[in-house]
């Protein structure tokens, strides 16, 4: 049976990837809706640039530590930026498909066999190798006591940060088919978020991988396996109260952080993520509108679809400011009280399909071709 399912997720991959009308991951059109001219009134300059080569056909997030940037690329090379300066650059002799994740000691990468490899922050040495068995698309996350890694096939593993060993192993019952996806998760304190095929957000204790609670935040329907996807793709959010998911062909939902009862539901079809702050959740649709929604209610405030069709990532909330890359290379930015488009800067033309990262009072940008900068917003 659990061959059958990985074979299931292949064909299911791949035969999304032939129709983009079908692929929420398809990351170009072969019409892409040109952009509206835009009188700026804020200014987007860059402050830094570097490069690490290019991610291929996967997704690798940069990870900022500080005032460093940990980015990888998919030949197996690994860096350290710090303003836009190599400080160190290192090859873990393996391609890389997950990463980059980090604390102040290790920066720790992914590869399509499984294996995690761990790097020292400050000298780029490779200090620890382990295997879990499975393709590795997300980037690990770390604490000070674990290293936690998603594997492709929805398990999660908790690690040793000092050897690599693996301390416990958190697995549940999928659906036959899911979506290929990068999404990883969230670590927040003992406690590990992360979403699954078939719509459940769960809480597993970060110490011994005991579930804690689940949530649903969509339920599959349909007639079809196709029609019964409702996979969350993309990150959950925490705030100081609520854990805030999005599905595919499903809902956006808000739980209650210590319990996982839910606070709100609604429908909407999401396989790029959302963002929130103290008063709204940031999403952006299947269709690559974003919208805010009232935190409290999950009531509207506002939507902004000048961006439909372009492959919009997922929003990020920069101080006042919500900014998105998209499959040309733009960064957009739009005012969190009411969505108006206030910047536009395009740095490079290779898609941006990473989540952008804040950065201090910046965000950091890697596209696929490799290229890793800094923006700020004034």
């Amino acid at each position: 049976m659990k061959g059958r399912r990985l074979v299931l997720i292949a064909v299911g991959a791949l035969g999304l990837s032939a129709c983009s009308s079908l692929n929420p991951f398809s990351s170009a059109s072969n019409r892409i809706p040109a952009l509206k001219p835009l009188a700026a009134s804020v200014k987007t300059t860059e402050v830094w640039r570097g490069k690490v080569g290019g991610a291929g056909r996967y997704v690798l997030q940069p990870a900022v530590l500080g005032d460093a940037v940990f980015a990888a690329a998919a030949d197996g090379t690994v860096a350290r930026l710090q303003a836009g300066r190599s400080v160190w650059k290192s090859s873990v002799d393996t391609p890389v498909s997950g990463g980059v994740g980090g604390n102040s000691r290790i920066i720790v990468v992914g590869s399509p066999k499984g294996e995690v490899i761990a790097l020292d922050a400050d000298s780029g040495k490779v200090k620890w190798r382990a295997s879990v068995n499975a393709e590795i698309l997300a980037a690990p996350v770390l604490s000070d006591a674990m290293v936690v890694v998603r594997s492709a096939d929805s398990r999660l593993f908790g690690l040793d940060p000092a050897d690599g060993k693996r301390r416990w192993v958190y697995q549940r019952a999928l659906p036959a088919l899911s979506l290929r996806n990068a999404a990883g998760v969230v670590l927040d304190g003992n406690t590990v978020f992360a979403g699954f095929p078939g719509g459940k957000l769960v809480a597993v204790n970060a110490v011994n991988g005991s579930l804690m609670w689940e949530g649903a935040v969509a339920v599959p329907r349909g007639a079809t396996e196709l029609e019964r996807i409702a996979d969350i793709t993309s990150l959950p959010v925490l705030g100081s109260r609520a854990a805030c998911a999005v599905a595919y062909q499903g809902r956006v939902a808000c739980f209650d952080l210590a319990s996982g009862s839910t606070l709100w539901a609604r429908d909407m079809s999401s396989s790029k993520g959302l963002d929130q702050d103290g008063r709204h959740v940031f999403v952006t649709d299947e269709k690559g509108a974003v919208h805010a929604l009232d935190l409290s209610t999950g009531a509207s405030a506002w939507k902004q679809d000048q961006f439909a069709g372009r492959g919009t990532g997922r929003p990020r909330v920069m101080r006042e400011y919500v900014v998105v890359g998209d499959v040309e290379g733009y960064v957009h930015v739009l005012r969190k009280d009411d969505g108006s488009v206030v910047g536009r800067v395009r740095a490079e033309s290779s898609a941006i399909l990473a989540d952008i990262q804040p950065s201090g009072g910046d965000i950091v940008v890697q596209t696929q071709d490799g290229s890793v900068y800094a923006l700020g917003v004034q």
